[in-house]
């Protein structure tokens, strides 16, 4: 069909940049059946003759493969990565080794991962690897998914997000057929190509088995009619053949069809010859995976069970035997002791590849079988079965969990393994969004640990409570546990619990203003690193950057941002990695890059509490300072789980965000009723840039507040330093505030400026608010505000080059627009030419007679 030719065609296009050195991401995608694995059969045929394709398929098992996609090309790839995939444990050793393959001649490599929506957590992690690095490589990644079994939780979610930010993407939807299409495909046979049409509505692959079942009898009413069309006719011994290897949902290699099959490949030459199969020397797999779920679904349930017992019995024998494999089939023939067997090694094995929700998804198949196990051996699961959830943020298995842990380990006697339960019990609440459940815990973690000999078990007890408290802002408490806890980690030689001790005293002296509190949380993630301890590594530098991002200190959280994402992304610390890009977030958005803000909010908007809160604040921040509407309910679900965390850094964010959203009313009273009783807990814990803020807010209702000599931006502007707030907000970067303190001022060119930074930022309610004022001043001539333009504009234009073209029209230089936003002149640079690019003019004065015709630009009002 033309629209295959022109995906092919795309596909061949991408190649031939690689061969330049120019790598790209393609994304085909679809639903099941619309022709993905099609397209990729195709591709050899239209490639330079140079290319070579290395091919990986993702499996639907229970339980996947770590790196399932990445093992298919081994026998096909050089010996480096050959070793690193077959010896497994070191996931940079298979990233390295990946690199080094994509660069080997002959170029360009196609490297295609089929079926990416079955993944796996370490295959994930191995893609978002090459994903950030593809454009460096003469290499094309080909990534196959369906699209439409991708739910907002779904793991592909964060890899496709990332692939959106590389620079040479190509994506290639799939669509159905068309009614003529499928006249022409159905042509040769007897049957009504409109009632084709209308029974597959067009989807390639229902069309091509509904043909070939040749409408005897009618035309099949689903897919599975069609295939089991197609078996009819098959002798026993193929249609049992089929029935064997259908239960197993990956190819089936060579070694394994021999056994599993008693009369030998020659059983399938019938159902090849139908086009089911695809027999190779050194594997078999059914065409598509449809026909190989029409076939199981299609067996009764004691014929499935049987058939996996075959195949559990043949890889339980077979030295080597992928430990994933075993535990989908003991569990879909409801071998409970096999389950048992083999799931803690499988979940090792998962774990050292980074694949943690596999690991956890083995640890849930074994505790479903808990009966199997003693009380000890079975806290012990669930411990682990807890931690797991944890690192990807489930915290709800996470919590039942560990529950259930503490309620063995208290029958049975064992204070040393009662007390870190109870530690991990502690953590786990607070992860949950749970402040008071977590410090009960916590206290009878010291509690229980105080006499039972175990210095180690207590020092990380005491650090956790240091933790707590230091997350209240209650300083004092934080570093006198702490350092109780730094003294006998250092007695006990032990790298971890140091490291978490001194993140949690730095961060207590740092936000207490005391200088060395930041070099102590520094030398917390020093420590972690060298023990290669990612958890402590990922607390370090989140305290770090929120603590910098808190202190105004945006360009110093950036040096640590692109390391601590890094880390989280490669060792699938999911809750951390999701906290990371909330971090992001706030960053973007004190910027005035507000769409990005949007976007990185949104990865963290999710079921993950701690992450959860700030933002959805980010999120209705935005929105109040458009004025777009919604920003009241975001808020309410902000403040629900603030209010549960007990915690100042959620309370006062969502207080603040809710005070400037009824300034921008009109409601004086509002802003009181949101600021004041926050501020007063502000006051109290000596929370500087909390009580800062509040305080303005509340200035700014009329309301008269303690004075702040902090010298902070918000500080200077609630005392009538206009000038100096607007210096130290432009010196920051924050061009919305460093905007709204020139608005304050008296002075109507101030105001003006003030105007133009606003309508740049397409801040619509205190812009309106200053044209007002300006009004009252006397001003005739006053710029009328940019027309309704929508985030998709006409241009394609993103929200910063919005910005730069509105000021650009105005007939302000590079300098002075980066001077305008607070960003430097190179970033202008690429801005205003990434503007001409998308506008199709070759000046600046074409650019802005383009934007007006566009209806991007502001216009004047008398």
């Amino acid at each position: 069909m033309l629209e295959r030719d022109l995906e092919l065609a795309r596909l061949a296009a991408a190649a031939r940049e690689a061969a330049d050195g120019a790598g790209s991401v393609v994304l085909v995608f679809g639903e099941a059946g619309i022709g993905k694995s099609s397209l990729v059969k195709a591709l050899p045929k239209v490639l330079p003759g140079e290319a070579r394709v290395l091919l990986g398929e993702c499996d639907d098992l229970a339980t996947r493969r770590p790196l399932g996609p990445f093992r298919d090309l081994v026998g096909g790839v050089g010996a480096e990565l050959a070793r690193a995939l077959t010896e497994g444990g070191d996931r940079h050793r298979v990233y390295d080794a990946l690199r080094a393959e994509l660069r080997t001649a002959p170029h360009p490599v196609v490297l295609v991962v089929e079926d990416v929506h079955w993944a796996d957590e370490a295959s994930l992690d191995a893609l978002r690897f090459l994903v950030r690095r593809v454009e460096r490589l003469p290499a094309v990644l080909v990534l196959t998914y369906r699209d439409d079994e991708l739910d907002r939780e779904h793991p592909l979610r964060h890899l496709l997000g990332q692939v959106s930010r590389a620079e040479r993407v190509h994506r290639l939807p799939l669509e159905r057929l068309s009614a003529a299409a499928v006249h022409r495909l159905s042509a040769a046979s007897e049957l009504d190509p409109a009632e084709v049409y209308d029974v597959t509505s067009g989807n390639p692959f229902f069309v091509a088995e509904v043909v070939a079942a040749g409408g005897t009898g009618g035309v099949p009413p689903t897919v599975v009619d069609a295939v089991l069309a197609r078996l009819r006719g098959l002798d026993d011994g193929t249609r049992d053949a089929l029935e064997q290897l259908a239960v197993v949902p990956s190819a089936v290699e060579r070694p394994l069809a021999d056994v599993l099959l008693p009369d030998g490949m020659a059983a399938l030459a019938a159902a090849e010859q139908r086009g089911l199969l695809v027999v190779t020397p050194q594997r078999t797999y059914f065409r598509h995976e449809l026909i190989r779920r029409a076939v199981v679904d299609s067996l009764p349930a004691s014929r499935r069970i049987e058939l996996n017992r075959e195949v559990l019995a043949v890889l339980v024998a077979t030295p080597g035997s992928d430990a994933s494999r075993i535990v989908h089939h003991a569990a879909e023939a409801g071998d409970a002791e096999a389950v048992a067997r083999y799931g803690p090694g499988a979940a090792d094995d998962a774990s050292r590849a980074g694949a943690h929700r596999e690991a956890a998804a083995h640890l849930r198949l074994v505790l479903e079988r808990s009966e199997l196990f003693g009380p000890a051996e079975r806290a012990a699961l669930l411990e682990r079965y807890a931690i797991e959830s944890y690192t990807v943020a489930d915290s709800a298995a996470a919590l039942r969990a560990e529950r259930e842990a503490v309620a063995l380990r208290r029958s049975l006697g064992d204070a040393r393994a009662l007390g870190a339960d109870l530690r991990w019990l502690s953590r786990i609440h607070w992860w949950a969004g749970d402040a008071g459940e977590a410090r009960a815990a916590a206290r009878e973690a010291i509690s229980v640990l105080e006499d039972a000999g175990d210095d180690r078990l207590l020092a990380l007890a005491l650090s956790n409570t240091s933790q707590l408290h230091m997350l209240s802002d209650r300083h004092t408490q934080a570093v006198a546990f702490g350092e109780r806890a730094i003294e006998l980690a250092r007695r006990a030689e032990d790298v971890e619990i140091l490291a978490h001790a001194l993140n949690n005293v730095g961060t207590a002296r740092w936000r207490a203003g005391d200088p060395l509190g930041r070099a102590q949380l520094e030398e917390s993630l020093k420590v972690a690193l060298g023990a290669g301890e990612v958890e402590h590594a990922c607390r370090a530098y989140a305290n770090i950057i929120w603590s910098l991002l808190e202190n105004l200190e945006y360009a110093e959280a950036d040096r640590f941002l692109a390391p601590a994402m890094e880390l989280a992304d490669r060792a699938e610390h999911l809750g951390f990695l999701s906290y990371l890009n909330v971090e992001l977030a706030l960053r973007r958005f004190a910027a005035g890059s507000w769409e990005e803000a949007e976007k990185y909010a949104e990865l963290g908007a999710h079921d993950f509490v701690p992450a959860r809160c700030p933002a959805l604040t980010v999120l209705a921040r935005v929105r109040v300072r458009r004025g777009t509407g919604g920003a009241d309910e975001l808020l309410a679900q902000a403040g629900e789980i603030a209010e549960r965390s007990r915690e100042l850094q959620r309370t006062a964010p969502v207080a603040a965000a809710r005070a400037e959203s009824a300034w921008l009313r009109g409601e004086p009273g509002a802003v009181v009723e949101a600021a004041g009783p926050v501020f007063e807990e502000a006051c109290r814990l000596s929370a500087v840039t909390y009580r800062a803020e509040l305080g303005y807010w509340l200035t700014k209702a009329g309301q008269s507040v303690p004075a702040d000599s902090s010298g902070h931006p918000y500080a200077l502007q609630a005392a009538g330093g206009l000038r100096a707030a607007a210096l130290a907000w432009k010196a920051a970067g924050c061009p919305y505030e460093h905007a709204a303190a020139l608005a304050e001022s008296p002075d109507p060119d101030d105001k003006l400026a003030a105007l133009a930074v606003l309508d740049a930022l397409g801040a619509g309610p205190l812009a309106r608010l200053v044209r007002a004022e300006l009004r009252a001043l006397g001003l005739r001539r006053i710029p009328r505000g940019p027309l309704a333009v929508t985030r998709e504009n006409p241009a394609g234009l993103t929200e910063r080059q919005v910005q730069v073209i509105r000021l650009l029209a105005q007939g302000l230089t590079n300098g002075e627009i980066a001077e305008r936003l607070v960003v430097s002149v190179r970033t202008v640079d690429h801005h205003v030419s990434a503007v001409l690019d998308k506008l199709g003019v070759p000046t600046r004065r074409q650019a802005a007679v383009r934007a007006g015709e566009l209806g991007l630009l502001p216009g004047r009002e008398a």
